[in-house]
């Protein structure tokens, strides 16, 4: 039985007071999504200097990367971050106010990824770039001032699955990853878990929409199986570093985290698995809804990174 905040109802009801976002062509909606004005987010932490970088990727193109830096004399840890939106949509600004939360309280260099996006870039490409992106991270660990054996990879549901595929792809070909940050994470793409029976309409993220996204994606639906995109179909997972995972607790993907958790632990990784109650899928780059479900979320990401930072893994095991 879903168990709605009040902060939910008022999201949603926003949310479904226009156009459903499937009803729009990808490519148009992100020119409407780029002239309009960002929304203004009033809870804006402070941060000692954020800058962006452009980077070149492995076809030549250019990405940008948003990085959040910390005063003092470091180095630092770092959390590379793939921000969510379906592999469509979705950019480095939706994310500004959780991403300078976690690097002020963490006190983590964050470094927030602006992947090309699909059906114009299609799998394996935002795959790719956010892997090159890490490279960079880790080829660039002194002039940022990270400390590169404290490299985490991080990400909210699209997002989250890019971390984990990214996350497997380091394990057998480097840079070395420390943990990874996995918010409502995509690793199925097969729409049929309790999850996605319970809250299939009305809850954010619809499972016709998330079907879009997979369908613009990766454009061909026999590959959704590709362990790639669905990274619960990896033989293995064995030797990926300890991780966290945040659910919300009425969302389409709330089944496939939590078979996810239990694939990694099977396989000998540390998890941690949190529940946000009453909340729903975006919660986590809309603050201004979600005031107290984003910092609850990033006192669990602080608490779990300061403890993979001091070399823990017994309080991650839960």
């Amino acid at each position: 039985m879903a168990s709605l905040s009040e902060r939910a109802k008022l999201y949603l009801e926003s949310f479904y007071s226009g156009p459903k976002i499937e009803s729009f062509d990808p490519i148009e909606l992100k020119e409407i999504q780029k002239n309009a004005p960002i929304p203004e987010q009033n809870i804006l932490p402070h941060i000692h200097r954020r800058e962006e970088r452009l980077i070149k990727v492995n076809d030549g193109a250019e990405i940008r990367l948003c990085i959040y830096s910390l005063e003092g004399e470091g180095p630092f840890p770092a959390l590379v971050y793939y921000h969510g939106g379906g592999w469509v949509i979705g950019s480095v600004e939706m994310f500004e106010a959780a991403n300078r939360l976690v690097a002020t309280e963490a006190k983590t260099v964050v470094i927030s990824v602006d992947y090309r996006l699909a059906p114009e870039n299609q799998f394996p490409i935002p795959m790719n770039d956010c892997y090159t992106a890490l490279e960079w991270v880790a080829n660039h660990a002194e002039e940022l001032n990270v400390d590169l054996t404290k490299v985490s990879v991080g990400g909210d549901s699209a997002g989250g699955n890019l971390s984990t595929v990214i996350a497997k792809r380091a394990l057998n070909n480097g840079p070395s990853i420390q943990s990874q940050v996995l918010i409502y994470p995509v690793t199925n793409l097969e729409f049929n878990t309790n999850s996605y029976n319970e809250f299939a309409e009305g809850y954010g993220l619809d499972r016709d929409l998330m079907k879009w996204f997979g369908f613009h994606y990766v454009g061909d639906e026999k590959m959704y199986s590709h362990p790639d995109v669905s990274p619960l179909k990896y033989d293995t997972v064995q030797g990926l570093p300890p991780t966290i995972i945040i659910a919300a607790e009425n969302d389409v993907l709330k089944d496939e985290g939590i078979a996810y958790a239990e694939k990694l632990r099977r396989d000998g990784v540390p998890v941690q698995y949190e529940v946000i109650s009453g909340a729903v899928h975006g919660y986590y780059s809309n603050m201004d809804f979600f005031e107290e479900e984003t910092k609850e979320s990033v006192q669990h990401i602080v608490k779990f990174l300061n403890n993979v930072h001091q070399g823990g893994e017994k309080a991650v095991n839960k």
